[in-house]
């Protein structure tokens, strides 16, 4: 029996690639550099189940360039680089990796977080460059966590994971924006207050962390006048999505010392930084390490095959979103 031809974008962790080997007859990008747009689109022709990750543009061009492949099984959990619409009138499903990589993308919000408040990327850079003329007590002098408000936009899995680290690891205050109030015993045990509207979080909170889907919906959700309403020397933390933040905008506050600090691990263009955040010592920036563990990679991996697994046997998709 011929197996279904499936495609990996870019490489994924060894022990996963064999699995996926041992069901499918597997294509892998050798060279791990991103694909073209023709070639993704040639790609919808010629395979069954393409995988893609965040890095691949799979837009309505894209999918009209092929009628064989029926599942795109997306390694990770976010999907606002997928034409959903334009999949689902063609047939294709489309499947993610959720709730694998909530505890490492906490993990990177609170490095960043740590991060920004205490200056250690000032204070790395500046050793490295052999600038430190030692221990002083006015020298890079940054803010204490504990009894600071966090406030997270977005309160789902990741939302709350990093409020969990911040309020129980760190004596942090929690506050959230959201669609709807968190479940009661969740706000009880984190004494965390809901706030419908997104400027009066803004307003009250010393550190902002973002953990929104990116899209339509968000982009551009802090903006030169959502910054404007952030406390003064209050600081922004951001692993969702790059679009969800306007850059220069940040970058006017960073530099105009209305925000002590930000801390980013996701950008609008990657690999591409905007160039007005690289000259600003104020800023954190991390090459997209949030879910970047082993074991959550594997983790992502083993998901995306079990939803690859379940369309190969007429299943029910365990991750369908379109």
């Amino acid at each position: 029996m011929t197996r279904p031809k499936l495609l990996v974008t870019r490489r994924w962790p060894d022990t996963v690639e064999e699995a996926l080997r041992a069901q499918f007859d597997v294509t892998l990008n050798e060279s791990d550099e991103p694909m073209s747009q023709q070639a993704l689109a040639d790609a919808m022709g010629a395979y069954d189940v393409l995988c893609p990750t965040v890095s691949d543009r799979i837009d309505a061009d894209v999918i009209a360039g092929g009628d064989r492949v029926k599942l795109i099984a997306n390694y990770g959990v976010g999907f606002d680089h997928i034409a959903l619409d334009a999949a689902k009138a063609k047939g294709i499903a489309v499947t993610n990796t959720p709730g694998v990589l909530t505890d490492a993308t906490a993990d990177i919000a609170l490095t960043l977080l740590l991060m920004a408040a205490r200056r250690a990327g000032e204070g790395e850079r500046e050793l490295r460059d052999g600038r430190w003329s030692g221990w002083r007590p006015t020298h890079l002098i940054g803010s204490e966590l504990r009894g600071k408000v966090l406030g997270l936009v977005g309160f789902g899995r990741i939302g709350i994971a990093t409020a969990r680290r911040a309020h129980h690891g760190f004596g942090m205050k929690i506050a959230y924006y959201a669609r709807r109030p968190a479940e009661a015993d969740i706000a009880a045990e984190l004494q965390a207050e809901f706030h419908p509207v997104l400027d009066d979080l803004l307003g009250l909170s010393d550190f902002v962390s973002l953990h929104v889907p990116g899209g339509g919906d968000t982009a551009n959700l802090i903006n030169a006048q959502s910054l404007a309403k952030m406390k003064a020397g209050s600081y922004l933390i951001n692993t969702a999505r790059g679009g969800v933040v306007d850059h220069d905008a940040l970058a006017d506050a960073l530099r105009s010392g209305h925000l002590a600090g930000a801390g980013l691990d996701v950008y609008p263009q990657e690999p591409a930084v905007p160039a007005a955040l690289l000259e600003l010592e104020s800023a954190v920036l991390l090459p997209h390490l949030g879910s970047a563990n082993r074991e959550t990679r594997v983790a992502m991996g083993m998901r995306a095959l079990a939803n690859a697994q379940a369309w190969a046997n007429g299943d029910e998709l365990p991750d369908r979103i379109a």
